[in-house]
């Protein structure tokens, strides 16, 4: 008989993990990535996304104070040997996911085949806390990525996400200690978001290129504009050209309304970037990064994705709330089918509810999958070349966007929609964390939930 346990650090026998080579500048150009999304982009989402073709992955956001206070654990078996002689007993795999465990429930989740395309992204607003944050999870990892952009409470209430876009020198000094004691082979980026004014943000940029990153990614929404806000995506080609003009081989990601690989290369196209970022694509239909992604995703990707969670172990309501959120155009299930998917899904208590949706349990068999998935078809390998034609006929269409009244003219601010402002500071510092942040067990959502997930 075997018995699970869990062993705070590797051993030699531990799962193996692909020879890669380590991130460099290179690999952050001519990609589409899994942008950090909390609570939609969890272990198993990351998973599938790398499957259908994402080149990197972004985690969520976790707080530097909260991946602090856990304790990293790596699922294990003791092996049948055991009852023979106790000195022989060795450790061996079972899932191999690696969790960061707060007080209730894992607040950070990986596997070692995700590592040499995962980037971990960190809230902090001091730099000896991102870098003891970095530190503890950098074994796990190949790149730190900081949060500069998230506009929630949540994020800015203490200096972090979106306020670091006001207090540069504190943004800079954290991106400096970072690349400063992170090995070299550890990648540093950062996410922003655009400034009202073009002027101001292109100093922001210059300052942070210059600490030593290897990405800079940049949401191009300000910092009170909201996913109903079209995001201003035309100003990113002045950004492109500026960096690309400091020479330091830095890529530029664009992020904000791209919903798949094909709409990529418009995004691309239109803003000169070197790489695109999706967010809400990828939380509706994980295999959105694929040119064909998956259709009938009540058929072709639910009963897969709830087999793989429940064999990863992750946590019920994170599962329940990302398939909640997926959808894709219909061609053979029925629309009163998937009406009744929900149904179950929204009464659903745990796995075993879904039983009938997921079919026999086999979720080590989609793990084999993925793994398979990668190893033959390398998501670094995934990319998107741009052809130099094409990049210049958009380059050369100023005057068609001059004219077009919903973009900002030069030389003026840029619209603050008052209507979806966010507040700078919350009444209530302390509220409405969510659980990866806080460690707490949250309710379980329901696809007809007030809900949203956060886009960082």
């Amino acid at each position: 008989m075997s018995r699970r346990s869990h062993s705070s650090s590797p051993s030699p026998r531990s799962t193996k993990r692909m020879k890669m080579d380590h991130l460099t500048k290179e690999d952050f150009k001519n990609g589409v990535f899994l942008a950090p999304m909390v609570r939609s982009g969890a272990l198993p989402t990351r998973l599938f996304a790398l499957k259908h073709g994402a080149t990197l992955v972004w985690a969520p956001e976790i707080v530097d104070k909260a991946i602090l206070h856990s304790t990293r654990e790596v699922d294990r078996e003791l092996s049948s040997n055991m009852h023979y002689n106790t000195s022989q007993m060795t450790i061996e795999a079972i899932t191999g996911v690696i969790s960061y465990n707060g007080v209730s429930r894992a607040i950070f989740t990986t596997h070692p085949v995700e590592k040499p395309y995962l980037i971990y992204q960190i809230g902090s607003s001091d730099p000896e806390l991102a870098v003891q944050a970095a530190k503890m999870v950098m074994q796990d990892v190949s790149g730190i990525d900081l949060n500069c952009g998230c506009p929630k409470p949540f994020s800015t209430h203490a200096g972090m996400g979106a306020a670091l876009l006001t207090n540069p020198d504190l943004l800079c000094s954290i991106l400096t200690a970072l690349r400063r004691e992170m090995p070299p082979e550890m990648t540093v980026t950062a996410k922003i978001r655009l400034l009202p004014s073009q002027e101001d943000t292109l100093k922001l940029v210059e300052r942070i290129v210059n600490t030593g990153i290897s990405a800079l990614t940049v949401h191009c929404r300000t910092r009170n504009m909201r996913e109903k806000d079209r995001a201003v995506i035309e100003r990113l080609r002045e950004i492109v050209q500026f960096v690309e003009g400091l020479g330091r081989g830095i890529a530029v990601i664009e992020n904000g309304d791209c919903l798949s690989w094909e709409d990529a290369k418009r995004v691309r196209e239109t803003t000169g970037a070197h790489s695109v970022m999706i967010a809400r694509g990828a939380e509706a239909n994980p295999s959105c990064f694929s040119s064909n992604p998956l259709k009938d995703v009540e058929k072709t990707l639910i009963p897969a994705y709830l087999r793989l969670c429940k064999y990863l172990g992750n946590h019920w309501s994170s599962t329940k709330f990302c398939v909640a959120q997926f959808k894709a155009p219909r061609i053979v299930y029925k629309k009163a089918d998937a009406t009744a998917l929900k149904q179950t899904l929204a009464q659903a208590k745990g796995y075993d509810d879904m039983s009938s949706v997921a079919g026999s349990w086999t979720g080590q068999n989609e793990m084999l999958e993925i793994v398979k998935a990668i190893e033959e078809r390398p998501p670094r390998n995934h990319r998107m070349i741009i052809p130099t034609s094409l990049a210049d006929d958009h380059a050369s269409n100023a005057a068609e966007i001059e004219n077009d009244p919903s973009i900002t003219p030069e030389g003026t601010q840029n619209p603050e929609p008052p209507s979806s402002g966010a507040p700078f500071l919350p009444a209530d510092i302390g509220r409405n964390l969510p659980p990866m942040l806080s460690g707490q067990d949250p309710m379980t959502p329901t696809p007809g939930g007030s809900i949203t997930t956060i886009a960082i």
